[in-house]
């Protein structure tokens, strides 16, 4: 039987470091529009819709013509506002989308979507990337993240992981996050208090692999990681689109 996929962006208008990012214009459109139609325009996806506690966030969706509805302010996390809509929903498989990046890939979605299309697949799935300098290896505000040899995820850190051995070479990999969750796992992983490793590293992942739970690493060449979280990532995402145009007009 297929299996439907609910894609979901969670938005927050009170960001902490630029309120209103997601509102804010880039190439003519609020960057949450560009996410939208990114992800709307994934194949694997049946439905796309903004989860927000903010009318000026639903009234912006509704204006460009996209699916947003109302979830509770209390939320402590993104991934809690997707598991509410996720329980109002008879999707098999949820995709939480980041709502601050702009250049969300479709393909990208559709590579953490397909571990779970499977019968008896893993608990939930994201992304990683090769990592190729050893500054982001350092890096301790970038995840790593470590599987077995079935891609199953074994930790996530922002420590160096796996910490080379007297100079060994080693290959390391950066965690995207970005998660597709089975319907039901979310909503219980939703339900379970943060565990020690999670409170340590501040990486809510953690939690499900301290119950036991499986997360499958995938890794993607696709991924367009141009976060928008203060204003000078701002610029620098009108930068790359204005980029991406100037190369697209000379082909």
């Amino acid at each position: 039987m297929p299996r439907s996929v609910l894609g979901v962006i969670p938005a927050r208008y009170a960001a902490r470091r630029f309120p209103g990012k997601l509102l804010a214009d880039l190439g003519g459109k609020p960057v949450l529009q560009r996410v939208y139609e990114g992800a709307a325009s994934c194949p694997r996806l049946d439905r796309v819709v903004v989860a927000t506690d903010d009318d000026r966030i639903r009234f912006a969706v509704e204006a460009f013509g996209g699916d947003a509805t109302l979830t509770s302010a209390e939320h402590l996390s993104g991934t809690d506002r997707v598991a509410e809509v996720a329980g109002r929903s008879s999707h098999d498989v949820v995709v939480n989308i980041q709502g601050d990046e702009p250049f969300v890939n479709p393909a990208v979605l559709e590579q953490v979507v397909d571990p779970l299309l499977s019968v008896g697949g893993p608990d939930m799935a994201t992304l990683c990337k090769r990592i190729v300098d050893r500054e982001t290896f350092e890096d301790r505000n970038v995840v790593k993240v470590v599987t077995d040899d079935a891609g199953m995820a074994l930790y996530f850190s922002r420590s160096p992981i796996p910490c080379p051995h007297r100079e060994a070479v080693v290959r390391a990999w950066e965690h995207i996050g970005i998660y597709a969750y089975r319907r039901n796992f979310l909503l219980a992983f939703s339900r379970m208090p943060p565990g020690s490793l999670e409170k340590a590293e501040g990486l809510e992942q953690l939690r499900a692999l301290e119950r036991g739970y499986r997360i499958a690493v995938v890794e993607t060449c696709d991924h367009v990681g141009v976060s928008v979280d203060t204003p000078q990532d701002l610029e620098r995402a009108r930068t790359a689109l204005e980029a991406a145009r100037m190369r697209s007009a000379v082909r």
